[in-house]
């Protein structure tokens, strides 16, 4: 057998599995049959054509906030944790020695020398809400604002010490706070000075966030419940207005919004969103589109979970031979984890086969033809 004889019989023996041969992805008639075949044996998926407006599923809403909207509480309120330095002041006959009030601090208008003030060394409110105050006691504070409890306090002096006044301050602040954590610039224990900041507030008075916001998300811990939002949606979003709570815990998580491209396109691979919300056209146009030497146009699905529970197999067929389909593209909202596949192209798996041919036959084909120029050539010289 001569060597053109060889080389043709692999070539057609080889068309006949052509179907078999490598490529990077099921065609088109390929994926829907095998969503057929899968009905059989009990897993419905359902297959949409992209082909009018009612096909267009709508843009997901933002994440739901679970936590409740609780009251402003007053700034002033003490708690566990916190340090209190208290100043009690008394006139004549003083109970705590301590130094004279010069006139500028207590005021020229009925000055009385013989008042003396004397600050007592900080006291850190206990788990279970108390100080202790000398001649006092324990005194219960946790949930009392700083006047009622210089109030409490003064009430007790009373029959102990002539006209005693007292002055609270709070020197660490702990129960009028939040702690900040993840992705920010400054991390740590911020004070609620107002108990009207909102979460965006909160994040911009610790530094800022660090990172793109479509990137990012915000978790809130309140007590027992956590909620988690879209960066963004705080930012200047619809939650842009959602109120700190004094012993919000926020941290930011680096969570981006992810696609996956699979199939006959120029990259396969997982890619982030580059805004918070984008479209199929702009996700086929990151991906690159299908492969001019491989990919269908004809044949791009989106495959996602759907249904109210997000539980529902779904593949979305786009045709980008249709100009329709284009501008239904531009409605059509992705969404995390998303799966795009650009289906193979029927027509590819004979043009592979050739190449193959090609690659496996071209170096023996170039030998024997430098063979034959060779003996032609020596048997014109020997001729000659």
């Amino acid at each position: 057998m001569n060597l053109k004889t060889l080389f043709w019989s692999f070539a057609f023996l080889s068309l006949g599995a052509c179907s078999s041969f490598p490529s990077s992805g099921p065609t088109r008639n390929q994926v829907e049959t095998s969503i057929t075949d899968a009905e059989i044996v009990g897993l419905e998926i359902e297959i949409v054509p992209v082909d009018s407006l009612a096909a267009v599923p709508p843009a997901v809403a933002p994440i739901e906030w679970q936590l409740p909207d609780l009251d402003a509480r007053p700034t002033d309120l003490i708690g566990p944790g916190d340090v209190l330095s208290i100043t009690i002041f008394e006139a004549g006959v003083s109970l705590f020695s301590g130094d004279t009030v010069a006139p500028s601090a207590a005021g020229a208008v009925g000055f009385d020398p013989s008042v003396r003030a004397q600050t007592l060394p900080p006291r850190r409110v206990d788990d279970t809400g108390y100080i202790d105050v000398p001649y006092v006691g324990r005194v219960p504070v946790q949930g009392s604002t700083v006047v009622e409890v210089e109030e409490q306090i003064r009430r007790a002096l009373k029959n102990l010490s002539q006209d005693p006044q007292v002055l609270i301050n709070r020197e660490q602040v702990i129960e009028n706070s939040v702690i900040v954590a993840g992705e920010i610039v400054r991390p740590g224990r911020l004070v609620l000075e107002t108990n009207r900041e909102s979460l965006g507030d909160v994040i911009a008075l610790a530094g800022g966030y660090r990172g793109e916001a479509h990137e990012l998300v915000l978790q809130v811990e309140r007590g027992e419940s956590v909620a988690n939002l879209r960066l963004g949606d705080v930012m200047s979003g619809p939650y842009r207005g959602l109120r700190a709570f004094p012993g919000d815990r926020l941290t930011i998580l680096d969570e981006p919004l992810m696609f996956s491209v699979l199939g006959a396109t120029g990259r396969v691979q997982q890619m982030p969103f580059r805004r918070e919300r984008m479209t199929v056209v702009e996700a086929i146009a990151m991906a690159g589109g299908p492969s001019d030497s491989a990919g269908d146009p004809g044949a791009v699905f989106l495959f996602r979970y759907a249904g109210p529970d997000n539980t529902e197999p779904t593949v979305y067929h786009f045709n980008l031979l249709e100009a329709p389909t284009y501008f239904l593209a531009q409605r059509f909202a992705l969404r995390d984890d998303d799966v795009l596949y650009f289906g193979n192209a029927a027509s590819n798996q004979p043009r592979k086969l050739i190449q193959a041919v090609g690659q496996l036959f071209g170096p023996i084909v170039t030998a024997t033809t430098l063979a034959n120029s060779f003996d032609n050539g020596g048997g014109n010289s020997t001729s000659n």
